[in-house]
C-alpha cells in the first residue's frame, strides 16, 4: 500500500491502516476561486489551509463537454476515470455498468462508501457506488434556489421519486423542519437565509455528522461530498455578501462587455443570467455574488475538516478538493462556463491534502498538466486500491513522489461541436466552427457558417486577452498546432459520433 510520499516499507513498519478518503467536489468553482491559487480578492481561509497542508495542481483541467450542463460529463469523468470521448452515451448522463465508479472501486477494496450531496448522473450508478448516503440533491427535483434545495433520503435501490423529495425550512420557533415538495413550489430563487438553511450548510452538516459518528476503525471510509455551489443562483447569507461591496470589486484582465464573435453557443440559460453588454457594473455585481457564495462554501468545508480533526481521523485521511468546471462571470463578455477558455470554462482547482502529507511536501505547487479524470487512478494508487481496468486516466503518484515531472505533454479540449482547444508548452490554440444552417432546417432561415482561430501564449497571457493567431510571425505556430490538434483528436476518439451530435466539428474545420 502506498500513502502519499511514504514508501511501502515505511507504511508496513508503522502498521498503518488504509487511509480514509474524502473527495470534495464543488460546482462551477474556477481555479481563481481559491485565493491561495489564483491570488484574487476572494476570502477562502479553509481551502487555503488545505493547500498549505497539501499539494496543489496548478494546471488541472476539465477536458470539456458535449452539453451546456458541463457538470454532467465532468462528474462522469471524475467518477469513472475516463476521458470525455469514452463516456458511453456521449454526454455522460448515464454511467454504463462496465465503467466502474470510484465508489465501486473503494467498496470492492473493503471501504465503507458514503455519498453526500449532488448527483447529476443516473441513479443506478449512484446506488451501485455507495453503501449509504444522505441528502441526495440535484435530482430528481431542483428549484434553482440554494435555500430551497429539494432533498431525497438515501435509497439503496436507487429509485428516487420527485414526490418523495422534501425541503428544509425554519418554523416559527426557528427550528428546522421537513416539508414535502409540492406542485406549487415554483423555481426560484425566491428564498433567503430566513427561509431555511443554505444547502452548503446542510451538506456540510451531514458530512460532519457521519465523520463524528463513524466508529468502525477497522474499516476505512470513502466519502464523496458534492456541493452544488458556487453554482448559481449565487445566494449567500448577507454577512458574506457584505464582505464584497460591488463598487470595490476589481475586475480581472479578461473582462469584456461583449464577446468579440459568436462562439457557437451564445444564447443558452447561463448567458441569460445577465444583460448585454456586460458592463463593469454588471460584472462587479456577479463577481461579488460569486465571491460571497464561495466564502460561505469555504466556511462549510472548514467545518467538515474541523469535525475530521476532532474525531481523531485527520492524520489518516486523504482529502481531495476539486471543482467541476471554470466560470466566466464577466470574463470575455461571458457569464457561464460553456467555453474552452481557461478560467471561463476548463481551469479547475485541485488540491490533495490531509494528515498523510509529509512535512517536506506541504505547500507544494505542481504545474504538470492534468485532467479531473486523473483523480480516480491517483486516489486508488495512494490508498492501495486496485485501479479498475475501465479507467483510462493517469495516476499522478509518480509526480507526487518526485519520480516524474509530468504524465502528459499536452491537453486537448472540446465543447459541443463548436469549439476545440489544444495546449502544448506555452501556447494554446482555440478553433471555433459554427456550422452553416440550411434554409428551413429546424424552422430557421439559412445561416452561413463561420471559422475563428485564437492563439494565446498562456505563460505570458494567462487570462487569454491577446490573440496572436493573425500575426505573421505566428503563422507557422498556428499551422503546427492545428496539425497536432487534429492528430490528437483521432488519438483520443474525438471522431464523428451520432450519440453526441448529428453535426461534427471536424467536418467543417
Amino acid at each position: 500500500m502506498l500513502i502519499v510520499v511514504v514508501t511501502t516499507s515505511q507504511v508496513q513498519a508503522k502498521k498503518t491502516v488504509k487511509p480514509n478518503v474524502i473527495m470534495i467536489y464543488t460546482d462551477d468553482h474556477r481555479y481563481t476561486g481559491v485565493h491561495a491559487l489564483g491570488g484574487q480578492a476572494v476570502f477562502t481561509p479553509n481551502l487555503d489551509q488545505l493547500a498549505a497542508e497539501g499539494i496543489a495542481f496548478t494546471n488541472a483541467y476539465l477536458q470539456g463537454a458535449f452539453t451546456g450542463a458541463t457538470c454532467i460529463p465532468s462528474r462522469s469523468m471524475l467518477q469513472t476515470g475516463r476521458n470525455l470521448f469514452q463516456l458511453g452515451e456521449g454526454q455522460g448522463r448515464t454511467i454504463p455498468t462496465e465503467h466502474k465508479t470510484m465508489g465501486e472501486a473503494f467498496k470492492e477494496a473493503g471501504y465503507f462508501s458514503y455519498h453526500v450531496g449532488k448527483w447529476h448522473n443516473d441513479f443506478e450508478s449512484l446506488a451501485r457506488s455507495f453503501d449509504d448516503g444522505a441528502k441526495v440533491s440535484g435530482k430528481p427535483a431542483y428549484l434553482t434556489d440554494q435555500y430551497r434545495m429539494p432533498y431525497s433520503d438515501w435509497k439503496a435501490d436507487g429509485k428516487y421519486k420527485r414526490s418523495e423529495c422534501y425541503l428544509l425550512e425554519y418554523n416559527e420557533n426557528g427550528e428546522v423542519i421537513k416539508r414535502p415538495l409540492i406542485k406549487s413550489d415554483k423555481r426560484g430563487p425566491t428564498a433567503t437565509e430566513k427561509t431555511g438553511p443554505h444547502v452548503s450548510e446542510v451538506l456540510a452538516g451531514e458530512a460532519s455528522t457521519f465523520i463524528s459518528n463513524y466508529e468502525n476503525k477497522k474499516q476505512p471510509f470513502f466519502m464523496y461530498l458534492a456541493f452544488p455551489t458556487p453554482h448559481d443562483p449565487r445566494q449567500a447569507p448577507q454577512k458574506y455578501k457584505d464582505m464584497y461591496p460591488e463598487n470595490e470589486i476589481a475586475l480581472p484582465p479578461s473582462h469584456m462587455q461583449v464577446h468579440p464573435f459568436d462562439n457557437g453557443h451564445m444564447y443558452l440559460r447561463d448567458e441569460k443570467l445577465a444583460p448585454w453588454p456586460r458592463t463593469q457594473q454588471v460584472a462587479r455585481q456577479h463577481l461579488s455574488d460569486y465571491y460571497a457564495i464561495i466564502t460561505h462554501l469555504d466556511a462549510q468545508i472548514g467545518s467538515v475538516i474541523k469535525a475530521l480533526k476532532e474525531s481523531g481521523q485527520y492524520e489518516n485521511t486523504i482529502i481531495v478538493m476539486a471543482g467541476d468546471s471554470g466560470l466566466a462571470v464577466g470574463n470575455h463578455g461571458l457569464i457561464g462556463k460553456q467555453s474552452v477558455y481557461d478560467e471561463d470554462g476548463i481551469h479547475i482547482p485541485f488540491i490533495l491534502s490531509g494528515g498523510l502529507i509529509e512535512k517536506g511536501h506541504k505547500g507544494r505547487r505542481v504545474d504538470a498538466l492534468v485532467y479531473n479524470y486523473d483523480i480516480m487512478p491517483t486516489l486508488c494508487e495512494l490508498a492501495g486500491v486496485t485501479t479498475p481496468k475501465s479507467v483510462t486516466g493517469k495516476s499522478l503518484v509518480p509526480i507526487i513522489n518526485g519520480e516524474s515531472k509530468a504524465v502528459r505533454s499536452y491537453t486537448y479540449h472540446a465543447y459541443q461541436q463548436v469549439q476545440r482547444a489544444y495546449r502544448r508548452g506555452d501556447f494554446k490554440l482555440i478553433e471555433y466552427v459554427r456550422a452553416p444552417i440550411p434554409k428551413n432546417y429546424a424552422r430557421e432561415a439559412h445561416i452561413a457558417g463561420s471559422r475563428v482561430t485564437q492563439l494565446f501564449n498562456i505563460k505570458d497571457d494567462p487570462w487569454e486577452t491577446i490573440n496572436l493567431a493573425f500575426l505573421p510571425e505566428y503563422e507557422e505556430k498556428v499551422d503546427e498546432m492545428r496539425k497536432e490538434m487534429k492528430s490528437r483528436a483521432k488519438e483520443l476518439g474525438d471522431v464523428p459520433d451520432a450519440k453526441r451530435s448529428e453535426v461534427d466539428f471536424w467536418e467543417y474545420f
